[in-house]
């Protein structure tokens, strides 16, 4: 007979911290899952590479964290993509996140904008994204379709947006808690980090999760807000994670382990294999040229500058330079022509062997 109870290991908190990984972990007692993210030199370079301003940067630091958060809790293989699209200084966020640990990522912004932003000391998250929509896309590969979550965007940040889209559309208790920051050393140049936090509560019984209706929905005008109590368990994690300070998720001198410790020790916490992290681009040489030799012929004609095709990769900015005549199509290979019943080809046969 198997013994329903299993000793798990209980150790101290590691004290060294390790950067770029998420590191899983439950806290059993109150029925919360969640993850904590840490990144150091792979959000570094990723930032490096363009030169983004600083509030630039660090929105795209913390659009990092959050998509690391989400798809690194997919249990399958594939691409998360989390992208938006706003009125805003920075229209564009791109960040692809590819199972189980590859991440890149992209700005597009108005630089006139954004300084005038910085000038006028207006450059917090909300202001830069501005008004319109965070999509989060998973993609399973060519022969699958695609899932797709959209959330409004109306001039929060990207916590208020995943805290919303989870309210509203997946309808789990959830808490998020994003932080970037330079880590200054004497003689080198600034390096950025990044961090996250993301908290669950997923009891058993569904009837624990229940939540308000959106108000107003389709309830008569005049009707009472509809209103639902929380579960103890719930608003105790919940003002847990609010406790967290930026500095907390990206100190290299604290650990991942002891961060979740110092949370949850009362109630005990239990970890799981940390995932590694790392920024790598798909982009490469073959995959432009097949691109380019997608185009059309005007396409390509009009790329041309000082005898070269230049493309740049907005995620990695690598530069790939062709000469046109290498990316000319492969001429279509001809098909051999069946002979029609009572057709004379000698003529053909005589041309063929003369």
């Amino acid at each position: 007979m198997n013994d329903p109870h299993i000793d798990i290991p209980v150790r101290a908190p590691a004290a060294t911290s390790a950067d770029d990984t998420v590191l899983p972990f439950e806290v059993a007692a109150l029925d919360l899952r969640g993850r904590v993210v840490r990144l150091g030199p792979a959000v570094d370079e990723i930032l490096s590479r363009h030169d983004y301003p600083q509030p630039v940067a660090k929105l795209l630091g913390e659009a990092i964290a959050l998509t690391v958060l989400l798809g690194s809790a997919l249990k399958i293989d594939g691409r998360f993509i989390l992208q938006t699209q706003t009125d805003g200084p920075v229209r564009m966020l791109v960040v692809d996140f590819n199972s189980p640990g590859k991440v890149r990522a992209c700005a597009r912004f108005d630089k006139a904008r954004v300084a005038s932003a910085i000038e006028s000391g207006k450059a917090d998250a909300g202001v830069l994204l501005g008004h319109g929509h965070l999509a989060m896309t998973i993609d399973q590969g060519p022969d699958t379709s695609r899932y797709q979550g959209l959330v409004a965007l109306e001039g929060g940040d990207l916590e208020d947006a995943a805290h919303e889209y989870f309210r509203s559309s997946e309808q789990i208790p959830t808490g998020v808690r994003l932080a970037v920051g330079e880590e200054l050393s004497a003689g080198a140049r600034h390096r950025w980090r990044a961090g996250g936090m993301l908290l669950q509560f997923l009891p058993k019984a569904p009837e624990r999760v229940r939540q308000a209706d959106l108000d107003p929905g389709d309830a008569p005008e005049g009707t009472a807000k509809h209103e639902v109590q929380e579960d103890d368990a719930w608003v105790e994690g919940r003002a847990l994670i609010e406790t967290v300070e930026d500095v907390e998720l990206i100190d290299p001198s604290l650990s991942s382990e002891q961060l979740v410790y110092r949370l949850f020790h009362e109630r005990g916490v239990r970890v799981f294999k940390s995932v590694e992290l790392v920024a790598e681009c798909s982009c490469s040489r073959p995959n432009v040229e097949a691109m380019l030799k997608s185009f059309s012929q005007d396409d390509r004609d009009h790329m041309v500058e000082n005898g070269k095709i230049s493309v740049t990769c907005e995620f990695c900015n690598s530069n790939y330079l062709f000469a046109p005549e290498d990316v000319q199509p492969e001429p279509a290979q001809d098909q051999p022509v069946q002979d029609q019943p009572g057709q004379d080809n000698d003529q053909d046969q005589r041309r063929d062997h003369g």
